[in-house]
């Protein structure tokens, strides 16, 4: 029998995580990791979720039905792939299960061709992995499972890195195809091995790079880059810290046939920093990586993308075009579009913006969960003031 989990109140506005001041008490044995029951105050059923005493988020809810586990993952997992089916569910590559917002908090999945990359970021979720595998195989059939837990929200959770092929083995890096090219994830690199809430974004960027000198920077495996010559670019420079996205950025520009491009191994602060002082290109991607993973860190994390997005408009010819994103989830989309217009400012130019964005059809979000909505994405003409 599982145990339950009282609330200190009669009433609960949803939200999927519930917080340690928010319970009155604990009734029966139980272990972090475990599904237990939720109660409201007077005792009536609430719902079913996963404990960690250990977490600031106590319990994080699987349902609000009284339903077996294996009955809620099926579930979730079946809900999931309905709701993409028709914007997405033909493509070779996609986000199968996006956390709280596929009602499987701490979970991520994404599809790379024939095999899925399972990313687990909870103590609840470790102890159900088996489960989630053999119901991902049910609905999926891949031909093989990886596991890339090595985010660092693990370690909140009293979770090692783990990172292996849970079932049936593949390569290191995966190809797939989207919009018309051939594209990879590194199951080595970042994330789960590719960008994949930005293929919505690369494809409307690529409407603007037709016959411009465009410039891709924090490129990784060249998603952008790859998508603006595919569209016309005169050429494109990706820069890029790593030197083994580098490589495979390179290898996938060669496999598309392209070669009007420059690779630059460099600290992209650096690289703009010491090339802010001409104007060269038509076109800049800007697509750091996460800058702050929490509010503690929120001050560097509007520096650093001012400081880039600064440099990036001084390195625009006037007009020019200006695609920027930032995956920061504490910094809001009102924050994030203020240090926006604070550059500008400081750069004495106007932005115009043509297009405002997130993240893709495959990465829903939560109006609740804030937290869900973390990609911001500005495509903005870059002109002098009047």
């Amino acid at each position: 029998m599982k145990a339950r989990v009282f609330l200190k109140n009669n009433h609960r506005d949803f939200h999927p995580w519930i917080f340690r001041n928010e319970i009155a008490k604990f009734e029966g044995e139980f272990e972090d990791g475990d599904v237990v029951n939720v109660h409201l105050s007077d005792g009536k059923f609430y719902g079913v979720g996963y404990i960690n005493t250990k977490s600031k988020i106590t319990v994080r809810l699987l349902s609000l039905q009284p339903l077996s586990i294996e009955q809620i993952i099926d579930r979730r997992i079946k809900e999931a792939i309905e709701r993409r089916r028709n914007v997405l569910i033909s493509g070779q590559a996609y986000r199968l299960v996006n956390g709280e917002a596929d009602g499987l908090p701490g979970l991520v999945v994404d599809k790379y061709a024939d095999y899925l990359v399972i990313q687990i970021n909870t103590l609840g979720m470790e102890r159900l992995k088996d489960l989630i595998v053999q119901k991902l195989v049910k609905y999926t059939s891949p031909i093989g499972v990886y596991e890339k837990s090595d985010a660092p929200a693990r370690a909140k959770e009293g979770l090692q890195e783990h990172c292996g092929w849970l079932l049936g083995k593949g390569p290191d890096i995966i190809y797939f195809e989207h919009n018309g090219l051939l594209l990879a994830a590194d199951l080595r690199g970042q994330k789960t091995g590719a960008f994949l809430d930005h293929l919505y974004n690369s494809r409307i960027c690529s409407a603007f790079a037709k016959d411009r000198e465009c410039a891709d920077i924090f490129c990784y495996t060249g998603n952008f880059a790859l998508h603006l010559l595919k569209a016309g670019a005169r050429s494109v420079v990706l820069v890029d810290y790593s030197e083994r996205s580098l490589s495979i950025a390179e290898k996938l520009l060669n496999l598309n046939g392209f070669t009007n491009y420059r690779i630059v191994q460099a600290n992209a602060f650096d690289w703009l920093r010491e090339n802010s002082r001409s104007e060269q290109f038509d076109l800049v991607v800007l697509d750091p990586p996460s800058f702050a993973k929490t509010s503690a860190s929120k001050d560097s994390a509007i520096r650093g993308h001012k400081e880039i997005n600064l440099r990036a408009m001084k390195i625009l010819r006037k007009p020019g075009i200006l695609a920027t994103a930032s995956c920061t989830q504490v910094l809001s989309e009102m924050e994030f579009e203020s240090l926006l217009s604070d550059a500008a400012n400081d750069t004495k130019v106007l932005l115009n913006v043509l297009y405002k964005g997130g993240q893709g059809f495959d990465h829903p979000f939560l109006l609740e969960v804030s937290e869900t909505r973390y990609l911001k994405f500005i495509i903005a003409e870059v002109r002098r003031r009047y």
